[in-house]
């Protein structure tokens, strides 16, 4: 059975909610081992993996610095500089919200490499959605995989030229400094373009739109989408509830 966007959509969104509402490890470990066999199956895998990692890594590193070193109920110290100290504890709290982030992020990302955008906009029209908020959205939800594809063709003309990257933090800055440039470049262009074909195509009119695209959908599935915004509502309600009963 074909999903429609929306329902895969409403799978990615719920299973990000709910997994950072579980705050469990074993399901955050099998929700992004989830992600990874979807995207490999897929043949996504090798666009998505260096989009994780460029969102990922920052994250993770913050997350290690803040509650590893400076973790206020840590009390099992294996090493202290100071008013810094790593603790078991910190290790362990860091480590669990970084496995949270990593199953929501992977989750989202296998939605945006693997959605068809025309069909999420027709999706999003079909459901009384204004055809250029949709535009918007469906956008802002590839825009990822969008400026990962647009950076590798700008690498590919790039070393075509006689750039060569070689090993090393310094100089991989240094060619993300060169490709930084006509990055920004391309993508404020492309969005005059998109402007005006959105403008051309009447996008702004109000009233009753056609769609030459149709999006399958059935009542299986739009109960599916309903029961899952329901679940992360719960998830959601669930975990605030612990929280003051905790406390």
């Amino acid at each position: 059975m074909r999903l429609n966007p929306l329902t895969s959509l409403a799978l990615a969104g719920a299973t990000a909610v709910i997994t950072t509402a579980a705050a469990s490890w074993p399901l955050s470990l099998a929700v992004a081992a989830a992600a990874l066999a979807l995207a490999v199956r897929g043949g996504i895998a090798r666009r998505l993996l260096p989009a994780a990692a460029a969102v990922l890594v920052p994250l993770c590193l913050s997350l290690l610095i803040m509650h590893g070193l400076f973790f206020p109920e840590g009390w099992t110290v294996l090493v202290q500089w100071g008013p810094a100290r790593i603790t078991v504890e910190g290790l362990a709290f860091a480590l669990e919200r970084a496995a949270q982030i990593a199953a929501a992020v992977l989750a989202l990302l296998v939605f945006s490499f693997s959605v068809h955008v025309p069909d999420l906009v027709a999706a999003l029209s079909a459901r009384g959605v204004q055809g250029r908020f949709a535009f918007v959205l469906a956008s802002t939800l590839t825009l990822l995989p969008a400026v990962t594809s647009r950076v590798h063709r700008i690498r590919q003309a790039q070393e075509s030229r006689g750039l060569v990257i070689r090993p090393g933090l310094l100089h991989r800055a240094t060619a993300f400094r060169l490709q930084a440039v006509p990055l920004v470049l391309s993508l404020i262009e492309e969005a005059g373009t998109r402007a005006a074909a959105l403008e051309a195509r009447g996008f702004s009119n109000t009233g009753p739109r056609t769609s030459y695209r149709a999006v399958p959908d059935s009542r299986l599935q739009r109960t599916l989408r309903a029961v899952l915004v329901l679940a992360a509502t719960a998830a959601v309600a669930a975990r605030l509830w612990l929280g003051r009963a905790g406390t």
